[in-house]
């Protein structure tokens, strides 16, 4: 009787074993094999770096100098771009200095008299014209116009000036009060023009004036 009992006990757990050897390939297929391993998590996307802009140049009008220095250089905007500035004494006939003649491209200051960023009087320029056109006085002829702007520099000073009026007059008859040590302050430049009679003789004077100008 119990040879019988295990017997058929012997069989039942065959059975079962058969069952779950038949089921489980299928199982393993339905998994699609082993368990894939589980992503690594992404790393944090870079932050990207922005540059900065560069900064825009400082307006040396933005703190004009407030008492006066001896000019070093002059800006015309489209004209001339820090232009030498000489500063010359007046001649024995009391008339204000020019450049050297081979000295196309240079102003002269009149040396001892009104300094850029004074508060009063006329701030006195002058440079040459060439018969040939290439001078800075030429320059200023063919492209500076009221509402020009100029910048006298001495190092970290600067004093800005708008053009107000620009005039001609004939050699002979000059511009009284153009040299001016009171009232308010102007810069003025002068350059030869019209027509060339001989060498450093020309029929007229040009002169622009420049009143102190803010930034913008």
């Amino acid at each position: 009787m119990e040879e019988g009992n295990r017997r058929r006990d012997l069989a039942l757990v065959a059975g079962i074993v058969g069952v779950g050897l038949a089921v489980l390939p299928a199982w393993l297929l339905l998994r699609g094999g082993d368990e894939p391993s589980r992503p690594s998590a992404a790393p944090p996307a870079a932050t990207p770096t922005s540059t900065p802009a560069p900064a825009p140049p400082a307006d040396p009008c933005a703190r004009p100098a407030t008492t006066g220095f001896v000019p070093r250089t002059l800006t015309v905007p489209g004209i001339a771009r820090r232009a030498r500035v000489l500063a010359l004494p007046r001649d024995a006939a009391g008339v204000p200095g020019v450049p050297p003649v081979s000295d196309k491209l240079s102003f002269a200051w009149d040396r001892g008299g009104i300094e850029p960023g004074s508060a009063v009087g006329h701030v006195l320029l002058n440079t040459h014209t060439w018969p040939d056109g290439t001078a800075m006085g030429n320059k200023l002829l063919a492209g500076l116009q009221v509402g020009g702007r100029m910048v006298l520099r001495a190092g970290p000073r600067a004093a800005c000036y708008t053009v107000t009026e620009r005039t001609e007059v004939l050699a002979s008859d000059g511009f009284p009060g153009w040299d001016a040590v009171d009232g308010p302050p102007e810069v003025v430049i002068v350059v030869c023009s019209g027509k060339r009679l001989g060498p450093g003789n020309w029929t007229h004077r040009t002169l622009w004036f420049a009143s102190p100008a803010t930034a913008t």
